[in-house]
Parts: C-alpha cells; sequence; structure tokens
C-alpha cells in the first residue's frame, strides 16, 4: 500500500488528525528530509509546510488546490497534501513521491485539535515566516517549532531532518 492510499484510508471526517509527511530535499541535497503538516478538522483537510520561495502575493494561486495561501515562506496547500517537494529546485516537472512518516488524531479536547488551531494560526505567528536558509530557519524548523509547542504529541522529526535545532530559537521568539 502505498503512503498515499495509507493517508486516504486514515482520513476519518469525524476527526481532528494531523499528519506528518516526509520528502527528500531537492537536489543535490536529497540526503536530507523535508517535512510539512497535513491537518484534517473533521473533513476539512489542509497542508502546511514551509518552502524555499517566499511568496509576496499572499493569495497566490499556485494550481487548482483550495483555499491556497502564503505568509511569506510558510504555505497553505501548495501542493497536494501527500505530494513530496519538486526534485530539482524551481522546477514544476517532476517531484519526490511523500512519505507519510506518522500521526495524531482525537476529538474536541485533543492535542490533535489543539495542533490544528496552532498550525492553522501559524502563518501570522511563525517567527521565521519571512526568513529561510537551507541550514535553517527551513521547512524543517518550522515543523520542530509545531511540536516543541506539543510535546506530549507522538510526532517526530527524523535525524536527517536539518534545521530543526534552530526550532529552540523560534519557541524562545513566539
Amino acid at each position: 500500500m502505498s503512503d498515499k492510499e495509507r493517508f486516504l484510508g486514515s482520513l476519518n471526517p469525524a476527526m481532528y488528525q494531523v499528519f506528518l509527511f516526509i520528502s527528500p530535499a531537492n537536489m543535490p541535497f536529497s540526503f536530507a528530509t523535508h517535512p510539512w503538516l497535513v491537518v484534517n478538522r473533521k473533513g476539512v483537510v489542509s497542508r502546511f509546510g514551509v518552502a524555499m520561495k517566499k511568496d509576496v502575493d499572499t493569495e497566490k494561486i499556485f494550481g487548482d488546490l483550495p483555499d491556497q495561501m502564503s505568509w511569506g515562506h510558510v504555505h497553505r496547500n501548495k501542493f497536494p497534501p501527500w505530494q513530496g517537494i519538486q526534485i530539482f529546485p524551481f522546477s514544476s516537472k517532476f517531484f519526490w513521491t511523500g512519505r507519510l512518516i506518522n500521526f495524531e488524531e482525537g476529538d474536541e479536547g485533543s492535542v490533535s485539535r489543539r495542533m490544528i488551531d496552532f498550525i492553522e494560526r501559524s502563518g501570522e505567528t511563525y517567527p521565521f515566516k519571512d526568513h529561510y536558509s537551507l541550514f535553517g530557519p527551513n521547512s524543517n524548523t518550522y515543523v520542530q517549532w509545531v511540536l516543541n509547542n506539543f510535546p506530549e504529541s507522538h510526532l517526530g522529526l527524523p535525524w536527517n531532518a536539518f534545521g530543526k535545532g534552530k526550532a529552540r530559537h523560534a519557541s524562545e521568539q513566539s
């Protein structure tokens, strides 16, 4: 079963769910990880992540996905939930396959519900939304910043999520 099928089979429209996906980073840095979060607010699914390209127009449309928004380097629904990033930077032809690492789910009072509220506000609240560096702050910093705010969650980034250590500084600024 593919990770896309696993994701689609795990979606529960009656629950609050936070999914952690990764793909290799762009070439030539594909030994590193690029993570993003997908949230399911009782059937409303959105993808949140940080990209190298900063889009100044906060309502720029990247394709035909609903509710696309950008806040500096933070993007909602830039790509489909399960799709990895471009294999080659700034190319829209070839994409990595996303890998579902794990997910958290719950009801109204759950950590998942609180995480979703936090993630949905992150475009305005992430302290590094206007800064990006290959070594951090980057996509790993963003996801680790979210996870640091919810230590009770079962989600975690792999060892090769370079830049996740910068999240400590993001937490100090938020």
